[in-house]
């Protein structure tokens, strides 16, 4: 009797660990679970570990589901604990991936390892919480595991990117004894996302110089930085050594890198050149090369491609590529074209109009003149109008020369969130000018001495020349250039030959 019960217990739990591993959705792991009930298997580490594993990491899963299942277990150990950690490090509540590790640290039986800190740093990388990551980073170099795992070792590089402190970020990859690719990827990624491209072209060539391989997300990274930077000369080289190397293949991210970096640069000729030759694209890869048509005022060719990458193909564009064809509208003033567009989205796409389309549109029929109209587009909104459509308005009542609406631009503007009052020095110059416009002198004196008392200041503008493969870069009031005093000298020669014949 006593083999009969063994023999049925051990057929039982084969057929339950059989259907937790032939899970494919949530009903069919719902079912399962309640079998394990039945079975008695809910409380059983390894048992259950089945299922939240399913629930956490599948894409069919469900986080939450997840959740309950952990919270059901009595004692826990490390691997449920790491992942649940893991899941929502990578999840959009990465908050909860810290709150289950310090329930971890609750339990004197558990201690985190290498796979807990690697998971927790991330989810403290994309909270942004620097002084957290701070603490486990201490904790980390105590423990002696950031010398020995490469997996902590990035994830520390990528949590000082994140939250944008760039110098720890270059400290942490300096102190790595033995550097992966990944690792110099991420390092250049960060110094691009924050707007020092240059400083990742420096890492890329620091790669190259110390005989690393780049794969093709350092290519893309490298690409990225030149198109942020207008650097086409190293641009060129980049796209020339990847034609060289035997290793490395232009896939769908060098390409739409290539793509994007050469219409960035001003090369709309070599950006289709690259978009036709590619092997294989993708939505990004389309918007990429709408986009280019965008800013090159192509907007003939940026509308056709809509139409070209359903039907070459087979892609339905998503709200981004809608995006870049209304910047196409914008810049070449097809107004009807790009109401149509806004007005079809959700039937013809299956994709709601967001606040950035509707800002499209705005500064289309702001710009032609129909502020009116496009003050009626604004109340109609279904979010919150931000910064960039009063901007918008603000800018056609420049144009057009229309005080009352320039004021009442000028007052939502300033009735915004603080993250945006970077806003309101440009929304009181361009009030004042408007008030020069409309030959209310008084009106604009009260606003410049309003902008001088209040202490705000303008950001300076910046410029950026490619010369020999070097890019220079001067921003408005600096004089830190090293050849600044050379640069003023010809300014002056520059200027005093045109007085003296000024055609």
């Amino acid at each position: 009797m006593s083999r009969f019960f063994c023999n049925s217990s051990i057929q039982a739990w084969k057929r339950c660990m059989s259907l937790a591993q032939g899970c494919s959705n949530m009903r069919k792991l719902k079912a399962t679970h309640a079998i394990f009930i039945t079975n008695g298997l809910h409380l059983n580490n390894y048992a259950i570990s089945k299922l939240i594993a399913f629930c956490a990491l599948s894409n069919s899963g469900d986080l939450s589901y997840a959740s309950l299942l952990f919270n059901q277990i009595q004692t826990p150990n490390s691997y449920l604990y790491n992942t649940l950690i893991r899941a929502y490090s990578r999840s959009s509540q990465p908050h909860l991936a810290v709150h289950y590790f310090l329930l971890m640290l609750k339990q004197s039986s558990l201690g985190p390892d290498n796979y807990t800190f690697n998971f927790v740093i991330l989810a403290c990388a994309n909270c942004s919480w620097l002084v957290s990551g701070r603490q486990i980073h201490n904790w980390v170099v105590k423990n002696g595991l950031f010398l020995v795992d490469a997996h902590v070792q990035t994830a520390l590089v990528r949590l000082y990117a994140e939250c944008k402190v760039l110098d720890d970020s270059k400290k942490v990859f300096d102190e790595i004894p033995e550097r992966d690719v990944i690792q110099w990827n991420v390092l250049m990624n960060g110094y691009v996302r924050c707007g020092l491209a240059s400083e990742a072209l420096k890492v890329f060539r620091d790669m190259l110089v110390t005989g690393f391989e780049p794969d093709n997300f350092c290519v893309a990274t490298g690409l990225a930085a030149c198109a942020h930077l207008g650097a086409l000369r190293q641009g060129k080289w980049i796209d020339e050594y990847v034609k060289k190397r035997t290793g490395l293949k232009s896939d769908v991210f060098i390409g739409t890198a290539l793509v994007d970096m050469y219409a960035k640069c001003g090369c709309i000729d070599l950006a289709v050149e690259a978009f036709e030759g590619m092997p294989k694209r993708n939505v990004v890869s389309w918007a990429a090369m709408i986009g280019g048509f965008a800013a090159h005022g192509c907007a003939t060719n940026a509308i056709h491609s809509l139409e070209r990458m359903q039907v070459d193909d087979g892609l339905r564009p998503d709200g981004v590529v809608l995006l870049v064809v209304l910047m196409a509208c914008t810049h070449a003033g097809l107004l009807e074209k790009g109401k149509l567009l806004l007005d079809n989205m959700k039937t013809q796409y299956g994709i709601v109009p967001k606040h950035e389309h509707y800002s499209c549109v705005i500064d289309l029929l702001c710009k032609a003149g129909r502020l009116n109209e496009a003050l009626k587009l604004i109340r109609k909104m279904p979010m919150k109008p931000l910064a960039s459509v009063w901007g918008a308005l603000l800018s056609g009542c420049r144009i057009h020369n229309n005080v009352d609406l320039a004021e009442l631009a000028v007052k939502e503007l300033l009735q915004l969130e603080n993250d945006v009052r970077g806003e309101e020095v440009g929304a009181y110059v361009q009030l004042s000018n408007i008030y020069l416009g409309a030959r209310r002198g008084e009106d604009a004196i009260r606003i410049r001495k309003m902008i001088g008392e209040s202490g705000i200041k303008k950001t300076p503008g910046c410029s950026m020349i490619e010369v020999d493969g070097k890019v220079n870069e001067f921003v408005s009031g600096d004089v830190s250039h090293s050849h600044q005093a050379w640069i003023c000298a010809m300014l002056d020669l520059i200027c005093a030959d045109s007085i003296q014949d000024p055609f």
